[in-house]
């Protein structure tokens, strides 16, 4: 897992997300690494869909100035601890899937070199991200969506993080809300 800067700027809460809270996931499919079309709208119980602006790629710049956008840089960091965690989001009760607008065969190289046990979503055409108007910024030419994550019951929206500061910690903070939603519902 690399490391960050700690130079770094904080993303805050500009309140862009604020209309997510409550909202239905768009009826979509959407390409995945596995080679499937997923529809997120689609899931009863649980689901975690962690959205980030782009991996990277050994060898491979990142985008002009990438360093000073707020929440830009962490995206390694953040799919790592989804990785080291997805056993336990699934003992909570929770399906998992990443959304960027990097196109599948980006993705796959990222999932198969991080060796992610999940997959990859693929927004490249921005319909997700526009159906839910969630927050997204421009580098390099991209259209990229900023560092967000959702949790969705029976395809509605319950809770969203955002802004997502640092990256890597995003898992424990959703973790626990999800332990906190599990012990409510049994009664605790």
């Amino acid at each position: 897992m690399s490391t960050l800067p700690s130079d770094l700027p904080v993303p805050e809460d500009d309140g862009a997300c604020a209309h997510v809270s409550g909202a239905r996931l768009p009826a979509l499919a959407l390409p995945s690494t596995a080679g499937r079309q997923v529809d997120l709208s689609r899931f009863a119980g649980i689901v975690v869909v962690y959205c980030y602006p782009m991996t990277s790629r050994p060898g491979v710049p990142l985008p002009e100035s990438w360093d000073g956008i707020p929440g830009a840089r962490g995206c390694t960091p953040q799919a790592c601890s989804f990785r080291d965690h997805h056993r336990e989001i699934q003992h909570l009760g929770a399906d998992l899937f990443g959304v960027s607008t990097q196109t599948t065969d980006y993705q796959r190289e990222a999932a198969e070199r991080l060796r992610l046990p999940f997959e990859l979503l693929s927004d490249a055409e921005l319909k997700f991200s526009s159906a839910l108007k969630l927050p997204t910024f421009q580098a390099d030419g991209m259209m990229l969506i900023k560092r967000l994550t959702l949790v969705a019951r029976d395809g509605v929206v319950e809770k969203v993080f955002y802004p997502v500061f640092p990256p890597a910690r995003n898992v424990d903070d959703v973790i626990t809300w999800l332990r906190y939603d599990r012990y409510a519902i049994l009664g605790g």
